[in-house]
Formats: C-alpha cells, structure tokens, sequence
C-alpha cells in the first residue's frame, strides 16, 4: 500500500510548476468541491500542456466528482483506496498510439478538449437536473468535424486516444469516424451535420448508469448487461422535448444499437425501420468501441476490428460496411 499521505491545499497547487517541464504525468488528490482548488489545478494544468497522463485520486466512486476531474483534464480516475501496483499500472503508459507529438495537432487537441469538456457538460446537467448546453455540443461536435477535414481520422484517433478515456474517449471517437465516414459517403451538409451531432449525443444517456459497470474491466454478467442497455431509450428520454435536438437525432441517440435483423435494442426495429443515419452511426459506434484504448485491454488492430464488421452479416448494411472499408483502415 501507499505509506506516505500529503494534504493536498490550494498553495501547494500553485507551487506546482516546480519542476513541471521535467514531467510527463501528474497524480492529484484534491477536494474538488473547493472552488480555490479547482481554479488552481485549471492554471496549473493550462501551463503544463506536455503532462501526458493526469491521474486523478478521488474519495468517492460518484459521478459529479469523476466529471468534475475530467472537465479539469484528467487521462485516468481513481477511487480511493488506491495500492501501489494500480497507481503504478495507471503511470505506466502501454498504448504505442501515444507517442505522437500534440503540437504537431494543434487543431485536434483543441477539438478533442471542446468536445470532452462538452461531454463533461452534458453528464454533469443530467445527473443534477439542469439544462443541457445543447448549442454548445454542436459546436463542439462541429470543431470536431473541422479538424477531421483538415487532419484526417488517424490523426483524431491517436490524438483522442492520447488524453482521454472511458465514455469521454468513446465519444469523441465515434463523433470523429461518424464524420470521416460521412464525408467519404458525400453525404450533404446538413445530413452531416446531424450526423456528428447525434454521435455527440448518442451516450448520453450513460450518465445513468452507475460508474463501477460502464467501467467494469471485463464481461458483463447478465444484470449489468440489461442495466447497460438501457441507456438508449434513458438517452432518448433526457432529450426529448428539446426544441435543439431534431427528430432524425433523438432517433439515432434512441436506436444506435438497432440490427437489421431485429436482434437489437431497445425496440428490436427491423431494417425497413432504420434511419441512414442511425445505420451509419451504427456502423461507427461499434468500430469505435473495438479501437479504443481501455487500460484492462490492449488497442485492438484496425484491420482485426473492420474484419468484425465483415463478419456481421445481416446485422449491417452490407454495402455501407464495404464503403466503411477506406475509413477502417486507410484515413
């Protein structure tokens, strides 16, 4: 176990920047209730932009308190108590994908900043009842779309799967391939712009479900799967109503895990009832899911994920699956 304990004050914060350029990773423990504190760990952080893992020591397993530490920029949470081996396997960094340059992708980082503090935004307006910034996601989804177009997908991927993780990660992810894969399909301007949105929004509804099963490391028993899928139509209920949100983007939030042959959820649609958009968000979400960095679970291949796509007969569009190839594995 950990032997040394330090208390954790907003002067010992600011008198962080020490030795800052000779760190790539930080571990805070703080009281992220106290608003000193936050606004210290903010400067802090806007000055040590080549810390590359941030690891955040948190009292509670509660939702507001990981939001919280995500929206200050925070690669890993943990919850206390924390051993030696699960703080040393949080330092170590095992994904080869981390290795490329940030200030090479300027466009990127920031986008993938907006866009997780849009996430964090989102969740934390769930979980205590106010209204979400539904403007403000657009947007970010939109900055998203733009550094897509000018960087390229493999750019968006590494970037995104260098600084965050969980459900932040996987839709971030989903919003920059449901892009690329828009674009390369010619899809017009306003269909893409529903697109990236709904990607953005899709998991919503995860702000439901209790942290210790979305992060579960491992296969979910039969309970946790049933409470997991229940975060479609949980999604589709916070949004609805919404005069911001379309009717073609609450029906992919509420029917992104839909088949063809009706083995999906939750309303078991068939293939004559599912929106092109929803197909194609589909098609990206489950990509996504098989790519992104988990810290239990090494970074799936490109190739090995699109061949899973391949093997989804029936389930898929088949001729979007084919024209998902380029994206896969050469954007």
């Amino acid at each position: 176990m950990l032997e040394q304990h330090y208390a954790v004050t907003t002067e010992l914060l600011n008198d962080a920047s020490t030795r800052r350029n000779e760190s790539d990773a930080v571990v805070v423990t703080a009281d992220l209730r106290a608003v000193d504190n936050i606004a210290a760990l903010k400067e802090m952080f806007g000055k040590s932009s080549h810390v590359r893992r941030r690891i955040f020591v948190i009292d509670q397993k509660a939702r507001l308190f990981s939001v919280q530490a995500y929206a200050l920029g925070a690669t890993r949470v943990l919850v206390n108590p924390v051993n030696q081996a699960s703080l040393l396997a949080a330092l170590v960094d095992t994904n080869p994908s981390r290795t490329i340059s940030t200030e090479a992708l300027p466009g990127a980082c920031e986008a993938a900043t907006a866009g997780a503090t849009a996430l964090s935004s989102m969740f934390s307006a769930v979980l205590s009842g106010k209204a979400i910034d539904i403007r403000g996601a657009k947007g970010a989804a939109g900055k998203i779309a733009d550094s897509i177009a000018e960087d390229g997908l493999s750019s968006w991927l590494e970037t995104v799967r260098r600084h965050h993780e969980g459900t932040y990660q996987h839709c971030l992810l989903v919003t920059g391939i449901a892009v690329d894969f828009g674009l390369s399909l010619g899809v017009p301007k306003a269909d893409l712009e529903r697109l990236y949105s709904a990607a953005m929004f899709h998991d919503i509804g995860k702000a439901k479900i209790p942290l210790a099963v979305l992060d579960k490391p491992g296969r979910l028993d039969d309970q946790e799967r049933a409470l997991i899928e229940t975060h479609p139509a949980a999604g589709y209920d916070v949004l609805k109503g919404n005069a911001g949100i379309s009717p073609e983007i609450l029906d992919a939030v509420r029917h992104h895990h839909e088949y063809l042959d009706g083995s999906g959820y939750p309303d078991a649609l068939c293939s004559g009832s599912i929106s092109d958009i929803v197909r194609i968000l589909t098609i990206s979400d489950i990509f996504a899911a098989l790519i992104e960095h988990r810290n239990y679970k090494p970074t799936m291949p490109r190739e090995q994920a699109y061949e899973i796509l391949r093997s989804m007969e029936g389930k898929l569009e088949r001729p979007l699956v084919a024209a998902f190839r380029d994206v896969a594995l050469n954007r």
